[in-house]
């Protein structure tokens, strides 16, 4: 029988070319899973999962055979799964709600957690974002634009996202940097959003920084750390919901 506990984790990008012993990393995340196993009741996966992903009508991409093993695993054994396409992640289409029994959420999802009301995202698609980015999650969604992809072998496509993201993390090294509460997109899309609507916590990833912030109205922000740097986890529990480092003994 699963567990009661709700599990939330984020940015993983597991794959990316940048990760310097990519099998350890898997493994380690997998031990992560190992360990919530007997008293998860769900898990929400919450974007960047995978630091690329493109799947086909018949074939899905090499890699990740530990992490869908116990994913397999947790669902099998009636822990229920949900997983918000990211900005990396975004071409997830059937294979892993058919093959795994995984939900998948495109954009956000208000939902009640042990009496508490929750507002869930990876967190690139809401708040104040800049014109390119904008575009480009707009042409990477576009289903024409998407067929046109899927034309070109992935012997090109796969090794192109891979460098893209490569150059896109080490041009980005700020990007895990706090901006503070008055610049934070995710904070100040929190704070207007609740003068609106009764949320309890706001949970993001995306970011890259670990944030544990309380807001006006009792209400709270968790913005969860990548595994890279800020491996993290929140868990909703008897006790209320907590946030933890993962650190292995």
């Amino acid at each position: 029988m699963p567990g009661t506990k709700t599990y939330f984790a984020s940015d993983f990008h597991l794959g990316a070319r940048y990760i310097e012993n990519p099998l350890d990393y898997e493994r380690r995340i997998v031990r992560w899973l190992d360990s919530i196993k007997a008293d998860a009741g769900t898990l929400y996966l919450l974007g960047d999962i995978l630091d690329y992903w493109y799947e086909y009508r018949y074939v899905v991409p090499r890699g990740f055979t530990r992490f869908f093993g116990k994913l397999a695993e947790l669902s099998d054994s009636g822990v229920d799964i949900h997983w918000f396409i990211g900005n990396h992640d975004i071409w997830i289409f059937d294979y892993l709600p058919h093959e795994l029994g995984i939900t998948l959420h495109d954009g956000t999802l208000i939902t009640e957690i042990g009496g508490k009301r929750f507002f869930l995202s990876h967190g690139d698609n809401v708040g104040r974002r800049d014109f390119s980015f904008r575009l480009l999650r707009g042409i990477f969604r576009n289903r024409f634009c998407q067929r046109l992809y899927a034309a070109i072998h992935p012997r090109w496509t796969v090794a192109f996202a891979l460098r893209w993201s490569a150059h896109s993390r080490k041009s980005g090294d700020d990007y895990a940097q706090y901006l503070g509460e008055k610049n934070e997109h995710l904070v100040c899309f929190a704070k207007e959003y609740r003068k609106e609507q009764p949320i309890d916590c706001f949970i993001f990833g995306h970011r890259h920084i670990l944030l544990d912030l309380a807001l006006p109205q009792q209400s709270r922000i968790i913005i969860l750390g990548d595994w890279l740097k800020n491996p993290s986890y929140a868990v909703m529990e008897e006790t209320g919901l907590n946030v933890f480092d993962y650190i292995e003994e």
